[in-house]
């Protein structure tokens, strides 16, 4: 068996990091939570506010998970994967639940107080991190949705720019480009009031080159990457100590006080080894290593509702004060964080169900017809077995 073939990322489907992948949606609910309950100060509201950090892992994962087939076409194992059905599936994963949860928020959340023509259009086009002060209620967290979308559409400019570079360049380009973005936050910006420039896609670059990097390493052959990221014990203590560093005032004041351009370096590079310490171990492992919680089959499910799980998640908080029948930063995080998940999980349930599964089954077969009207065969016919088989 080949180096590359046992790395466990060159898989297709990777269970722990679906697990993975729920667990941040999680923790993205765990900080929104701790804030509006009040848990925002303090020793313990530092460590819940870092909770934020699990963007951090969601960056990593995309820029895994997008970036490992063009790392293995360019050491020869497999074609560069296509633009088109990248830039298709995208949308279609992204769009129609988002558009979707805008809508019934801005319509119906008693906080959305009447959205300006600017805010609608701004929060329908994922524009809100470049338009002035158009985060709303129950859609603040998708500033970083927006800057999630920024990285996928420039990802295939930036495959196409790696595919001239040596493959032994590839990892020290992504590595020096990661390190160069804890510095976005020195560069003195004149931006307009309500325009935060430490929102944008660059500053936080790093966290994605963290996933790029193991899609590198995936396809190489074993190294000392793999065999840190096999020790888990060592990954997870790197984990937790980035993370307590990111909750001291190094990496900035707590709640939602801006921070220097020092203490941002100090948060974006913390996020980007904690980020890196929690998705290595999955990726980089043999493919016989099991994963015994991430793995299961219901942390895979909530892997699967995840998106929903982000989107959703601060309208259901609003709707939780109301039932207990209690106002906002007035403590109770237990009983607000268990109805929150609660709520939460049942409306991207649905939403899988309803929105996101029909849309991506309905691409799919879009796409299968479009392939057999391309490939002719002798007899004018393509068996779906067939068509599978030579389909790139």
């Amino acid at each position: 068996m080949s180096g590359v073939q046992q790395a466990g990322g060159a898989r297709g489907f990777l269970p722990a990091v679906e697990g993975m992948r729920a667990c941040a949606a999680i923790g993205v609910v765990i900080t929104h939570v701790a804030f509006q309950t009040g848990h925002s100060n303090g020793f313990d509201g530092r460590l819940f506010g870092r909770f934020d950090l699990a963007v951090a892992v969601f960056f990593a994962l995309s820029g895994f998970l997008l970036w490992r087939g063009h790392a293995a076409a360019a050491r020869g194992l497999g074609s560069r994967p296509s633009t088109g059905h990248y830039l298709r599936s995208r949308v279609v994963r992204i769009m129609p639940a988002y558009l979707v949860a805008v809508v019934v928020i801005l319509t119906l959340l008693p906080d959305a107080d009447h959205p300006s023509p600017t805010v609608w259009l701004a929060n329908l086009s994922l524009t809100q991190v470049y338009v002035p002060l158009t985060l709303t209620h129950g859609l603040t967290q998708m500033w970083s949705l927006s800057v999630e979308v920024t990285f996928y559409l420039a990802l295939p400019i930036l495959a196409l720019l790696a595919s001239r570079l040596p493959v032994r360049a590839r990892v020290a380009t992504i590595a020096t480009l990661g390190v160069g973005s804890w510095f976005w936050g020195w560069i003195p910006f004149a931006a307009p009031a309500g325009l935060n420039p430490l929102n944008w896609p660059p500053a936080f670059f790093s966290w994605f080159a963290a996933g790029m990097l193991l899609a590198e390493w995936v396809h190489s052959p074993p190294g000392w990457p793999h065999r840190l990221a096999r020790r888990r014990v060592l990954m997870a203590v790197v984990v937790v100590a980035a993370y307590l560093v990111a909750a001291t005032p190094l990496a900035g004041p707590a709640g939602l006080v801006p921070s220097s351009a020092a203490q941002f370096t100090v948060k974006t590079a913390m996020g980007a080894l904690v980020a890196a310490g929690l998705v290595a171990p999955l990726v980089l492992d043999r493919p016989d290593t099991g994963h015994r919680l991430l793995g299961t089959r219901p942390m895979v499910t909530l892997g699967r509702w995840s998106y929903g799980i982000f989107i959703w998640h601060l309208a259901a908080l609003t709707m939780v004060f109301p039932v207990i029948g209690e106002f906002s930063f007035m403590g109770h995080m237990p009983e607000v964080l268990a109805l929150t998940l609660i709520f939460t999980i049942a409306i991207a349930a649905v939403s899988y169900a309803l929105v996101e599964s029909p849309c991506r089954g309905a691409l799919r077969r879009w796409e299968s017809r479009k392939r057999q009207q391309r490939v002719p065969l002798r007899d004018g016919v393509v068996s779906p077995r067939q068509e599978d088989a030579i389909a790139p």
